[in-house]
């Protein structure tokens, strides 16, 4: 007999959920720093059997390395703050990571247009 294969979207409610949260504490919680305040939640993924969550974000500040090590230091504040805030057994650990869509579309376009100057 063969096992039957629930289509799931649990990893994507969860993951969900956690972007929404995350970006409340960051909102709430660290406004009134410089590097934090101009970060954007864009996305995010769950892995690992939800045992973490990648966070995608887009920051309007230049220095996206600065950006990065700064979230790297807060990240275990927002996840015990996080853990306050969801009602769920188990709170995913979570991470970082810059999203450059915008840099990479932006130079395509530029790409394109130089093509079509030619």
């Amino acid at each position: 007999m063969q096992k039957k294969r629930l289509n799931s979207n649990r990893p994507d409610r969860i993951a969900a959920k956690v972007q929404t949260l995350v970006a409340e504490i960051l909102r709430d919680n660290y406004s009134d720093d410089e590097l934090v305040a101009g970060v954007s939640l864009v996305g995010s993924v769950a892995h690992g059997g939800l045992q973490f969550v990648r966070l995608y974000y887009y920051s309007r500040n230049a220095d996206t390395g600065a950006v990065q090590r700064r979230l790297d230091e807060i990240v275990r504040s927002v996840r015990f703050e996080l853990a306050a805030r969801m009602n769920q057994k188990y709170v995913p650990d979570i991470r970082f990571v810059y999203d450059d869509t915008l840099e990479r579309a932006s130079r395509i376009d530029e790409l394109l247009e130089k093509i079509a100057n030619e």
